[in-house]
């Protein structure tokens, strides 16, 4: 196993720039110049997306920039002790030890291990100290070394750290109270710094204010794993993590307090005092049980209510869309049978078709009429489902399985007052909210067993309904007809401006609630027919196409700007674009968000405009390219789908561009 670093990795006492983004440019250019990596953009262009993400300066002065990328040939350890200090983020002030981690993408456990190791040195006073005082670039590799348990000074380093560390334990020996008990999960998104600087800082914070802490480390190079006896014995919990806590249900019911990773770093102690707080509110936060670990993190509904009814709509959002898709493309097709049938014919009267007619006895009827009758009867069975499914997922989000069943009560009635939409998301709230209050009563278990399975769908289900039909149902309809109406009248300037800011939605949040508002405005009115409907969802299907298939079409334009994985992940979104998933673009935007956003709302923007100009309209809500073939106008369908992919792949092209330019020749 080669050296991490070399003396060749090290700057000392130089002026490197004024951003951490100069600095960390310098050493991504020494990783090249030393030959451990082969292209510096793609190594500038990974340290950079993951430095985007979250400041990597702890306290103390220290800061340790990190990525993985393909461009590494081998595990690599760049260092700088830059003159002026530069800022990374930390609180209490800007770093003047700078440890650049440059990992493989397929780095093996063992290099890992010693990278992890070093963080964790970066975190022992005695040691940073040493770093600052040493004279030459030889000096500092062999105080790493020293630190790693590699090369000279491995016997000695040792025993130097050790003593230290021995005296405050005996001093805190047979303590007059119980002594607090605590466990801990820490996880960052590359797992090989922030976790386990976390996990050591929190252990430090805990030593000294005399409690007794046991970390997990979610990482990379090897975790800590608490055992069920560990956590049934603390009295709180702490997860510093910017990553989803695996098997969370392990920790049901225990006082809890959650931050990001960096926070395990720079607040320890305030963390520690916080979960330890939370224990001793009888109202504290408790982590939620979840039925299974697949429903862990969605189910758990710890945070504000804000944030818990959000979580829900989307939730909803998310089981409501394969109704609308497969309902709506039933119908399509069966428009497009008797469009092939009889092409001048105008509105069918599908319900006559189908009792005049059976498979085995078509009369007079065409078998392609017959065919296109039962498709969109089918279909319409689909889509009369989506506001009941829409309301009934809402309420599950809230409440969990006892909310599914007056979750869709609540729709149906929404349907029946046409309150549209806008009643699924009231009628699944109302009802998530009900059967999540119900849940939380202390009752005897005779009847606690009858809770879910009778008592709290019928009450909620009541509730809910009699809210619904007696009181929302009538302004909730006024304003989906008010809404109608001027859907219905807009036409030239109007349209193109209505095809500006959908377009516009679509692109902005990839996914998002802004995304799914958009979505939603446009599969609200699709079932009536109107074609002011379908040219609106035509506008949002394209202009949702555009931000996948524009980093695609910039993966592919300028390869060397982007790291491998980026490059992959631009192959996949081919695909993902063509099938109207924006979430293909999310991977660029959360490496890159300052340039991915604005370029894709450019292209969005435009792409939604020219299809509302050119009255491009599909009556299926789903599908991208592949249902181009039901689009009324698909030349200019097409066109609007380039336009907008052109234009944000060369806005995001020549951002990129940009500051990879400036970066390097800083």
């Amino acid at each position: 196993m080669s050296d991490l670093i070399t003396a060749d990795l090290v700057l000392l006492d130089e002026n490197l720039g004024e951003t951490r983004f100069d600095v960390i440019a310098k050493l991504a250019q020494a990783v090249v110049n030393a030959g451990r990596a082969t292209d510096f953009e793609q190594l500038y262009a990974a340290a950079e997306a993951r430095e985007s993400k979250t400041d990597t300066g702890i306290p103390g002065g220290i800061a340790i920039p990190h990525c993985r990328s393909a461009a590494v040939t081998e595990p690599t350890l760049a260092m700088a002790r830059p003159n002026p200090a530069v800022s990374f983020g930390a609180k209490d002030g800007p770093a003047d030890l700078i440890f650049f981690i440059a990992a493989p993408d397929g780095a093996d456990q063992a290099h890992l291990k010693l990278l992890s190791t070093l963080a964790r040195s970066l975190m022992k006073k005695s040691f940073t100290a040493s770093l600052r005082d040493a004279s030459s670039a030889e000096e500092i590799v062999e105080l790493v070394n020293g630190a790693l348990g590699v090369g000279e000074k491995k016997a000695e380093a040792k025993p130097a750290e050790a003593a230290p560390a021995a005296a405050p334990a005996a001093e805190k020996e047979a303590p007059a109270a119980p002594v607090k008990k605590i466990v801990a999960v820490t996880a960052c998104p590359t797992g090989i710094a922030h976790t386990y600087m976390a996990a050591d800082a929190l252990k430090y914070a805990a030593e000294e204010l005399g409690y007794d802490l046991k970390v997990e480390t979610q990482g990379s190079s090897g975790n800590e794993k608490l055992t069920q006896a560990d956590i049934d014995a603390a009295d709180a919990v702490i997860f510093a993590v910017s990553v989803n806590v695996r098997e969370r249900n392990r920790f049901a019911g225990k006082p809890f307090v959650e931050s990001p990773v960096k926070r395990g770093i720079d607040e320890p102690k305030e963390m520690i005092a916080e979960a330890l707080a939370e224990a001793e509110n009888p109202n504290g936060a408790r982590v939620a049980a979840a039925a299974s670990s697949a429903e862990d993190s969605a189910g758990a509904t710890e945070g504000a209510w804000g944030s818990r009814i959000y979580k829900a709509v989307m939730t909803g959002i998310s089981y409501m869309i394969p109704f609308v898709a497969a309902g709506g493309i039933l119908v399509a097709l069966g428009f497009v049978f008797e469009a092939i049938t009889m092409p001048n014919l105008g509105d069918v009267n599908t319900k006559a078709i189908l009792e005049s007619a059976t498979l085995f006895n078509l009369g007079d009827v065409h078998w392609t009429l017959y065919l296109g009758a039962v498709l969109q009867t089918i279909g319409g069975f689909g889509l009369s489902l989506m506001v009941p499914a829409l309301a009934a997922y809402i309420a599950y989000g809230l409440a969990q399985r006892p909310g599914i069943a007056p979750g869709f009560i609540a729709g149906s009635v929404a349907l029946a007052v046409n309150a549209g939409f806008l009643g699924g998301i009231v009628g699944g709230i109302l009802a998530g909210l009900i059967a999540y209050a119900l849940g939380t009563l202390k009752l005897p278990r005779w009847l606690g067993s009858m809770m879910p399975v009778v008592v709290t769908p019928l009450v909620t289900s009541l509730v809910a309904g009699l809210l619904m039909y007696l009181l929302l149902g009538a302004p909730l309809a006024w304003v989906m007809t008010t809404l109608q109406d001027w859907l219905t009248s807009m036409s030239g300037g109007s349209a193109l401006v209505l095809g500006l800011i959908l377009g516009a939605m679509m692109a902005s949040d990839l996914g998002g609630p802004i995304n799914k508002a958009a979505y939603l405005f446009a599969t609200a009115g699709l079932s009536s027919g109107a074609t002011v409907n379908q040219e609106i969802m035509a506008a949002v299907i394209i202009s949702g196409m555009v931000p996948p298939l524009a980093m695609a079409l910039a993966t592919t334009l300028r390869p060397k700007l982007f790291n491998e994985n980026e490059r992959e992940n631009g192959k996949a979104a081919w695909l993902l674009g063509a099938s109207f998933i924006s979430e293909g673009a999310i991977p660029f935007a959360s490496a890159d968000p300052a340039r991915v956003i604005p370029s894709t709302i450019v292209g969005g923007a435009l792409a939604g405009a020219i299809s509302m100009s050119a009255h491009v309209a599909s009556p299926a809500p789903h599908g991208g390219i592949w249902i181009i073939g039901l689009a009324q106008n698909p030349l200019m369908f097409l066109v609007a789908v380039v336009a907008g992919t052109v234009v944000s792949a060369l806005v995001y092209v020549v951002l990129k561009s940009v500051g990879a330019r400036s970066k390097a020749s800083a």
